[in-house]
């Protein structure tokens, strides 16, 4: 593996064309002063360019599922997508970066209380389309039906909306969602752990092994976690080293 071979893979038009996923707001946020993205992922793009000595583009996404669409499309040379086998076929990922929780949310009358009574015949479970939960419930979900909204930040405003029983997404992101709209609750517990990886097409090999060592560093050095305490993101943890 050659530093010209890795720029050739995760910059071959000159530039690192990164996808950012606004969908999580655990991974990327749009500044609400400039407008412009930051965040972990964003932070991780900025040392990567910085790194290869090649400038970085933000291509903007509102959804994961988008992201992982795109591939077929040559939008992005790296990505930032929580790691799944589906998502694997057709991707690169490296060792996970940042862990997150997969949380149920349900309104304040709700009689559900804990995640293993809603997969029940009749609950509806909103999801973004595409997304990690999505993914994940279709494969797991055995009696209750899935209900997918066009990203995951409207998954809770579907849910009111259609009242459907539950919606399933990022805790931070449904806490948030709880906060702003009246009546109501995330259950305690998580139904998933996510693990989020960088990614970049699959044939890119110097450009793959690259990012591997790359987020490996990035975790040993407190870049990641100094990145998550930076933008202000409770409840995500740095991945681990091991097992990778």
């Amino acid at each position: 593996m050659t530093l010209a071979n890795v720029i050739s893979d995760l910059a071959p038009t000159g530039k690192i064309r990164a996808a950012i996923n606004f969908g999580n707001p655990v991974l990327a946020l749009k500044d609400s002063v400039t407008e412009q993205p930051r965040g972990v992922s964003v932070d991780l793009s900025r040392e990567l360019s910085a790194r290869l000595g090649v400038p970085v583009e933000f291509v903007t996404y509102s959804a994961a599922g988008k992201v992982v669409d795109a591939v077929t499309a040559n939008e992005w040379d790296v990505a930032y997508v929580a790691i799944d086998p589906i998502r694997g076929a057709g991707i690169f990922q490296t060792p996970p970066y940042v862990v997150i929780e997969g949380a149920y949310l349900v309104a304040n009358s709700s009689p559900i209380c804990t995640n293993d009574e809603v997969d029940h015949e009749g609950i509806r479970v909103a999801v973004g389309k595409g997304s990690a939960y999505d993914l994940f419930l279709t494969r797991e979900l055995k009696r209750a039906s899935i209900v997918r909204a066009p990203s995951s930040p409207a998954t809770v405003e579907m849910m009111v909306q259609q009242k459907l029983e539950v919606a399933a997404g990022v805790r931070q992101q449904l806490e948030s969602d709880a906060r702003r709209l009246s009546g109501l609750r995330v259950l305690d517990g998580r139904f998933m752990v996510i693990n989020q990886a960088m990614a970049t097409p699959k044939g890119r090999n110097a450009g793959g092994e690259y990012l591997h060592d790359f987020v490996q560093e990035m975790k040993a050095s407190g870049f990641v976690a100094e990145a998550l305490r930076r933008n202000g993101i409770e409840g995500a943890a740095v991945a681990p080293m091991k097992g990778w």
